[in-house]
């Protein structure tokens, strides 16, 4: 993967809980980590919207505008409660990327989360 930037969906081994290597899956890269190591803060993507955390994760459905560019097969959930810290030769390509808008809504809401704000679903601009 030569060039990473925010918004851009990747593919990597993300870890379960227990810190066991999972399945190959989509993830969001939401920042590069500051510091001289090449580390991105991702958070994983399913298509298991059953698991969705009201309020807090994005469901990208397929009408949506950036849908297509996203490389996502089927609508899907950005799960901005599981999130991690990998070192960028962790992600196997990337697969596409979100909006500008969708980035911006996404990042808002994890922030607002992390500072025990009430996450809303504010609008945004796919």
């Amino acid at each position: 993967m030569a060039v990473k930037r925010a918004g851009q969906v990747a593919v990597m081994r993300f870890p379960s809980v227990d810190l066991r290597l999972g399945k190959p899956r989509p993830v969001l890269l939401l920042a590069p980590v500051p510091g001289a190591h090449e580390d991105w803060l991702v958070c994983m993507i399913s298509s298991q919207l059953r698991h969705e955390a009201p309020g807090l994760d994005e469901v990208i459905r397929e009408t949506d505008a950036d849908f297509d560019g996203s490389g996502l097969k089927v609508v899907s959930l950005i799960r901005l409660g599981r999130l991690a810290v990998v070192s960028s030769g962790m992600l196997a390509g990337a697969i596409g990327s979100i909006s500008a808008g969708r980035l911006v809504a996404v990042r808002h809401r994890l922030a607002d989360w992390l500072r025990g704000e009430q996450v809303s679903r504010p609008p945004h601009a796919p």
